[in-house]
């Protein structure tokens, strides 16, 4: 395991996506288990699902914060330049964690626009804002979220990072490919230690709801019909969001060595190791429900239930390689997918009911 070169405590971190699923994890967890630590959070709290779960999330990061200055939330998009600088001038954070995307790959199918936006333009104004930032109380470790989306439809199973990744079946992947290759470029030029990271299907309390563990919640406690797509077949690994914010948080710790042409450029994956079929999966949510209440006893799954093809955009199977990440951080899942189901469905009871 790689030794930690870089102690969190007493430091500004600047986390975007602050309240989306895995940014307000992530800064909940540094705000518990850090001393004296600062985190300066970025999120535009846009309409892609109901605000009000962001909202609830943001309330979660102030409630770890408590009374004081630990944390400070700009209402924005890294979209717009001047406040993205504005923000790395004024609050000088020595790690910058880049969780602010637009998500979705179906949803990049009909509202391209919002990619190129979010996942482009926004992640190049972050990449110049660490530029600049560089030298005495600059930037000294940018970490950003990718997905085992860049992956596409590969036939190497499980997915390493040595794997060739330039074949993306959505625009969402291709958005998240481009990112990994900027990233690269400024790690290059202007000598910024950079860590990629990419997440296998993340679930778990106060989740997307565009996720499928949360839709088909929503849908099959309301008596509506959820559509399995591939016939059930797909298979997906699954990781909790404790697992990922433990690996995110060690990596933070390490910045990358510098590679063979001496660049500081590395990406991991951030996976379960652990695929399920999708099919088992539903089977296994629908008993958490059931044991929740949500469902009533003896529910009848087939009744609301459709097996239906593939999507566009969709690939068969994702399937983490963890052993880099397991040799330089140490990375071990925990969580066992009926546990985090279970936790989830205990969260879902109490938040909606």
């Amino acid at each position: 395991m790689l030794e930690k070169d870089m102690s969190l405590d007493g430091k500004t971190i600047l986390i975007t996506g602050c309240a989306g699923f895995i940014g307000a994890a992530l800064a909940v967890e540094l705000l518990r288990e850090t001393k004296g630590v600062h985190i300066v959070g970025i999120d535009n709290m846009n309409d892609y699902y109901d605000a009000a779960l962001k909202e609830h999330r943001l309330g979660l990061v102030q409630s770890a914060a408590g009374r004081g200055s630990r944390f400070t939330f700009i209402r924005g998009s890294i979209a717009e330049q001047d406040l993205v600088r504005e923000a790395f001038r004024k609050y000088k954070p020595t790690v910058a964690v880049n969780l602010a995307a637009q998500a979705g790959v179906r949803h990049s199918i009909e509202n391209p626009g919002t990619y190129i936006e979010s996942n482009i333009t926004g992640f190049f104004n972050m990449l110049e804002a660490c530029r600049h930032s560089s030298g005495d109380g600059g930037v000294e470790h940018f970490l950003f979220a990718s997905s085992s989306s860049v992956y596409g439809n590969s036939k190497s199973i499980p997915y390493s990072t040595s794997d060739r990744t330039d074949c993306p079946v959505s625009l969402y992947a291709a958005t998240k490919k481009a990112d990994e290759l900027l990233a690269y470029s400024y790690a290059k030029l202007y000598g910024i230690p950079m860590t990629g990271l990419r997440f296998f299907t993340v679930y778990g309390p106060a989740g997307r709801p565009d996720m499928a563990y949360f839709d088909f919640s929503n849908r099959l406690t309301s008596g509506k019909t959820i559509q399995v797509y591939n016939y059930g077949n797909c298979r997906r690994d699954f990781t909790y969001i404790d697992d990922v914010v433990a690996g995110i948080r060690s990596a933070m710790e390490r910045a990358p060595r510098e590679d063979e042409d001496s660049v500081r450029y590395k990406v991991y994956n951030i996976g379960n190791h652990s695929p399920v079929k999708l099919l088992d999966f539903v089977h296994l949510l629908c008993g958490e429900l059931e044991r929740a209440g949500l469902l009533g006893a003896g529910f009848d799954l087939g009744s609301q239930m459709r097996l239906v093809g593939m999507q566009p955009g969709d690939v068969e199977s994702t399937y983490a390689d963890i052993s880099e990440t397991e040799r330089d951080f140490g990375f071990r899942p925990k969580t066992g997918l009926q546990e985090g189901l279970k936790r989830f469905v205990e969260w879902y009871s109490d938040y909606y009911r």
